[in-house]
């Protein structure tokens, strides 16, 4: 069977067949500049598309936090781990002049201005991994929790920053 129909079987696209059979995850031979595609181990291939892995879970430890960039904090019978630089998690990027003003940013890939840049870092106060209980916590003001956001190409959406942040440190901690 040629690449077209092998796609379409597979549901895939065609460059996805052709680098299987470049790399050799299913039989193929090249003819007259076409490849030419073993059905049988074409199916295979599906089949293995198919097997998916649990996810691994995501375990809160003061390990893991303080290895993507936590601080440990223990005073009082107190044990946390603090993430200071929780806009990362929570997608936003944010440049700065030497003066320490604000030059350009961006929330979750796309524009922003400058002002709300500042705006989004000052909704949440402190975040921290809690070992008494085991959990994320936030000091935030109430809008944090529904942040309205205009981008600048004039799109407004809502977002809420705690879940964005605990999200995004869930999935740094996954990338350990």
């Amino acid at each position: 069977m040629n690449t077209t129909a092998a796609a379409i079987q597979a549901n895939v696209s065609v460059d996805t067949v052709r680098t299987w059979c470049r790399i050799g995850a299913v039989a193929a031979v090249k003819q007259a500049g076409r490849w030419i595609i073993d059905s049988v181990s074409l199916a295979a291939r599906i089949a293995i598309g198919k097997m998916k892995r649990p996810a691994r879970p995501v375990v809160l430890t003061i390990e893991n936090l303080v290895a993507i960039g936590g601080r440990r904090w223990q005073k009082n019978g107190m044990d946390r781990v603090y993430i200071n630089d929780w806009t990362e998690y929570a997608g936003l990027d944010v440049d700065y002049y030497k003066s320490g003003n604000v030059c350009g940013a961006t929330f979750l890939g796309r524009g922003i201005a400058n002002g709300r840049a500042a705006g989004i870092a000052g909704a949440i106060s402190k975040v921290w991994f809690d070992t008494a209980d085991g959990k994320l916590h936030a000091r935030y003001y109430d809008d944090a929790r529904a942040y309205e956001i205009r981008f600048l190409d004039g799109i407004r959406q809502t977002f809420d920053l705690v879940d964005l942040t605990f999200a995004g440190i869930r999935k740094a901690i996954a990338a350990l």
